[in-house]
C-alpha cells in the first residue's frame, strides 16, 4: 500500500508532479495517435477535414509535451491550460479519425465523432486569450481583467459549439480575434516596459499570439471567398510558432525553476514536429492539386521538397537562436567584447565588463577570472592547481566550475571559471564558444596587468625623483651649502690677516684649497654614483673596475670576477651596475669586514650579480632599508629578482638574477635607457645620500 502523500493510487496526498506530467503528455498523445491510425486506415483523399485532423494530431502531441515540461516542475495554471489544449486536440483527433474510419466502412459514427467539432475549442482559444497573460513570474496586478475576459470568450465559444449554434459561434470568434489582437498588443507593451531579463522571449510570445488569433479570420469570411485549406494551414503554421513562443519565455527566463538543459531538446523537437506537419500538409496539397499518378506525383513530391527546403533552413536558424541565444555566434559576442575593451573608461572595470558579457551571452550562472603565475599551461583544460586570487567576477556560483587556462605566449597568466545554471551542463556549443571567448578575456587580462604595471612603474619613478631631489637637497643644504658658507668666512679671515700676517694667510689659503679639492671630488662621486660616465662610454666591466678602485682607495678590498660575453642592453647594464654598487657599499658600511667578493656572471639567458662578505651577517628579521629596496626595485623593473640572506658561519650574500633580454627593454634605445636610468636613480638613493660625507 502506498504511503500517504506519495502520489500513488493508494496515497491520500496530491499526485507527484512527474505523475501529473506523465498523464498530461501520455493521454493526449495516446488519443492523437489512435486518431491518426484511424485516419490512415480510412485511406484519406486530401479533404479539408483531413487537414483539420492533422492539426488536431499536432496539437495533442506538441502541447502534451509542453504541458508535461511545465507541470513536471510546477503546478501552474499555464501548465493546466496547455494540458487542456492537448487533451482537446487529442480527443478531437480521435473523434475525427473515428468518423472518417466509420464513414469509409459505411458505419454509424456515434457521439464520439461529435468531439471533432467542439473538443478543440476551449483549449485552443485559451491559448491566445488567457495563457499570454499568465506567462510571467510577477503577479497579474491590474491586468487580471485580461485572462478573465479571455476565459469568458472561451466558455462562450464552447457553449455555442455544443449547442450547434454556428451564428453565435461566429460572433464569439469575432470577439476572440479582436481580443487576441489586444492580448498580443499587451504582451508587446510588457516587453517594452520590462527589464531586459524579463523581456526575453516576449516578442515571440506576442507574435505567436497574433498569428494564432489571425488563423481564425478565414473561418469568418464568406463561403467561397478564401480557399478551404487556408484555415487549417494557418492553424498548423501557428502550432509551429506558439508552442515555441511559450517555451522561449518560460525557458529563456527560467521561470518556475525549469532547467534550460531539458528545454533545448524539447524545443528543437517541438519545431521539428511542426516542420514535419508542414511537409505533410504540403504533400497533401500537392496530391490534391496535381492530378495523375507516377511521374506526376513524383514531380509534385520533388516540388514540395524544393519549396519547403528553405523553410527547414529558416527553422534551423531560428531554433539555434531560440535555444542558444547569441551563444551560437561567438564571433559576434567576441566583437561586442572587443568594443567594450575600447569603450571601457577605467582599467578596473575592464575585466568585470568582459566577464559580464560572457556570462550574459552564454547564459551562465557565474563567470570568474582568477590570477595565477604558472610557468606553463596545464596539459588538460580541467585545472587542479590551487585557486588564485579573484580578479573579476560576475554572478554567484553554486556548483563546480569549469575552468579554462588563460595563456599569453608560453605562460598561463590566469584562469577563467564558468558555472552553468542550476540543473544544466555546458553543452558542446557553449563550451566551444567559451573556449573562443577565453582569448578575448586573456587580452583583457593582459591589458589590465600592463596598465597596473605601468601605474606601479610611474609611482616608482615619481618616488625616485622625489627621493633623488631630497638627497640632492640634503647634500646641498647640509654638505655643500655649509661648506660654501665656511669657505666665505675663511676667505674673509684670509682678507683680514693677509696684511698683518702673510704667512698665516698663506696657510689658511692652502687649507681652503685642500677642502675645495675634497668637495670637488665629492661632487664628482655623486655624479658617478647616479650614472657613471664610464658606464655609458665603455660598458659595464670598466665601470665595475672603477667602482672597485674607488673602494680600495678608501681601504675596502673588493675582489671582482666578471664573466659576461653578451652585449648587454644599456638598461640591463645600468641595472646590474646599480645593484652591484649598492651591494658593495652596504658591505663596506655595515658588514665590518675588510672586503667582499663581487661576481657578475652570465648564466644562459640571465646575468647573475653576487656580492659576498664574511662580516657580521644579515638577520632574518632585519628591516629592509632604502638600499635593499632600491636593489629589488631595479631587478623588478628588468624582470629579475634580488635575495639577501645570511651565510654560515658568518657573512652576508646578495644574489640578483636579471634577464639579459627583459620584456619591453629595447637594445640601444635612448628612450629606454633614459627611462631605466631614471628608475635606477632610486636604486642609488642610499649611495647619493652618503657619498658627500668625508
Amino acid at each position: 500500500m502506498s504511503e500517504p502523500g506519495d502520489g500513488g493510487r493508494g496515497g491520500h496526498g496530491p499526485p507527484r508532479p512527474g505523475f501529473v506530467a506523465a498523464w498530461a503528455a501520455g493521454l493526449p498523445g495516446l488519443l492523437a495517435f489512435l486518431g491518426l491510425l484511424l485516419f490512415l486506415a480510412a485511406r484519406p483523399v486530401g479533404t479539408v477535414d483531413d487537414l483539420f485532423l492533422i492539426v488536431d494530431v499536432m496539437v495533442g502531441l506538441v502541447y502534451g509535451a509542453v504541458a508535461a515540461l511545465v507541470l513536471s516542475r510546477r503546478r501552474h495554471p499555464v501548465g493546466y491550460l496547455v494540458a487542456l489544449t492537448a487533451l482537446g486536440g487529442g480527443l478531437s483527433a480521435l473523434g475525427g479519425g473515428w468518423r472518417m474510419f466509420t464513414e469509409s466502412r459505411g458505419l454509424t459514427p456515434g457521439p464520439l465523432a461529435d468531439t471533432f467539432g467542439w473538443a478543440w475549442v476551449p483549449g485552443t482559444l485559451a491559448l491566445f486569450l488567457v495563457v499570454p497573460w499568465l506567462v510571467r513570474e510577477r503577479p497579474l496586478g491590474s491586468a487580471w481583467w485580461g485572462p478573465a475576459t479571455g476565459g469568458l470568450i472561451s466558455v462562450a465559444a464552447l457553449a455555442a459549439s455544443l449547442a450547434g449554434n454556428y451564428a453565435m459561434l461566429a460572433g464569439v470568434l469575432v470577439a476572440a480575434v479582436g481580443f487576441g489582437a489586444v492580448t498580443a498588443a499587451a504582451v508587446e507593451v510588457r516587453r517594452r516596459r520590462s527589464p531586459e531579463s524579463e523581456a526575453v522571449g516576449l516578442g515571440w510570445l506576442g507574435l505567436g499570439t497574433l498569428v494564432l488569433a489571425v488563423s481564425f479570420v478565414p473561418l469568418l469570411a464568406p463561403v467561397g471567398t478564401v480557399p478551404d485549406w487556408l484555415t487549417p494551414a494557418l492553424h498548423l503554421a501557428s502550432q509551429a510558432l506558439f508552442p515555441a513562443a511559450i517555451l522561449t519565455v518560460i525557458l529563456r527566463q527560467r521561470l518556475w525553476g525549469i532547467e534550460l538543459a531539458v528545454s533545448r531538446a524539447l524545443l528543437a523537437g517541438v519545431l521539428t514536429a511542426a516542420l514535419a506537419g508542414i511537409y505533410l500538409v504540403a504533400a497533401l496539397l500537392a496530391g490534391v492539386l496535381v492530378p495523375g499518378q507516377g511521374v506526376a506525383q513524383a514531380a509534385a513530391a520533388a516540388a514540395v521538397v524544393i519549396a519547403v527546403g528553405p523553410t527547414r533552413l529558416w527553422f534551423a536558424a531560428r531554433i539555434r537562436r531560440l535555444v542558444y541565444g547569441v551563444a551560437h555566434d561567438h564571433w559576434r559576442v567576441a566583437g561586442s567584447m572587443g568594443t567594450r575593451i575600447g569603450r571601457t573608461g577605467t582599467d578596473e572595470g575592464l575585466l568585470t565588463s568582459l566577464v559580464e558579457s560572457v556570462g550574459t551571452a552564454l547564459r551562465l550562472e557565474s563567470v570568474t577570472v582568477r590570477g595565477t603565475e604558472w610557468a606553463a599551461p596545464p596539459a588538460d583544460a580541467t585545472l587542479r592547481q590551487p585557486p588564485g586570487p579573484v580578479l573579476a567576477g560576475w554572478g554567484s556560483p553554486t556548483g563546480t566550475p569549469v575552468a579554462l587556462p588563460l595563456v599569453s605566449g608560453e605562460r598561463t597568466i590566469g584562469t577563467l571559471e564558468a558555472t552553468p545554471r542550476p540543473g544544466e551542463t555546458l553543452d558542446l556549443t557553449t563550451r566551444g564558444a567559451l573556449d573562443e571567448l577565453a582569448a578575448v578575456i586573456t587580452a583583457g587580462l593582459v591589458l589590465t596587468r600592463t596598465a597596473e604595471e605601468l601605474a606601479r612603474t610611474r609611482r616608482r619613478l615619481t618616488d625616485a625623483r622625489l627621493q633623488e631631489r631630497r638627497v640632492i637637497r640634503r647634500e646641498l643644504h647640509d654638505g655643500l651649502g655649509p661648506w660654501l658658507a665656511g669657505l666665505r668666512l675663511g676667505l674673509q679671515g684670509v682678507a683680514n690677516t693677509i696684511a698683518d700676517d702673510p704667512a698665516e694667510a698663506g696657510r689658511m689659503l692652502r687649507t681652503l684649497q685642500h677642502e675645495l679639492d675634497q668637495r670637488i671630488e665629492d661632487v664628482r662621486t655623486i655624479a658617478r654614483t647616479l650614472l657613471p660616465p664610464v658606464l655609458e662610454e665603455l660598458g659595464l666591466e670598466p665601470a665595475l673596475v672603477e667602482l672597485v678602485a674607488r673602494h680600495r682607495q678608501s681601504g675596502f678590498d673588493v675582489r671582482l670576477r666578471y664573466a659576461v660575453d653578451s652585449d648587454l642592453p644599456e638598461a640591463v647594464a645600468a641595472g646590474c651596475y646599480g645593484i652591484a654598487s649598492e651591494a658593495v657599499l652596504n658591505a663596506a658600511r655595515h658588514s665590518g669586514a675588510d672586503g667582499c667578493d663581487l661576481e657578475v656572471l652570465e648564466d644562459g639567458p640571465t646575468v647573475r650579480v653576487s656580492c659576498r662578505d664574511d662580516g657580521a651577517g644579515y638577520r632574518s628579521d632585519a628591516r629592509a632599508g632604502v638600499g635593499t629596496r632600491s636593489m629589488r626595485e631595479r631587478a623588478q623593473d628588468l624582470g629579475g629578482t634580488v635575495e639577501v640572506h645570511h651565510l654560515l658561519p658568518h657573512g652576508t650574500a646578495v644574489e640578483a638574477i636579471v634577464p639579459v633580454r627583459p620584456p619591453g627593454v629595447a637594445t640601444g634605445t635612448p628612450e629606454t635607457v633614459g627611462t631605466v636610468g631614471t628608475v635606477g636613480t632610486a636604486g642609488t638613493v642610499g649611495t647619493v645620500g652618503t657619498v658627500g660625507t668625508p
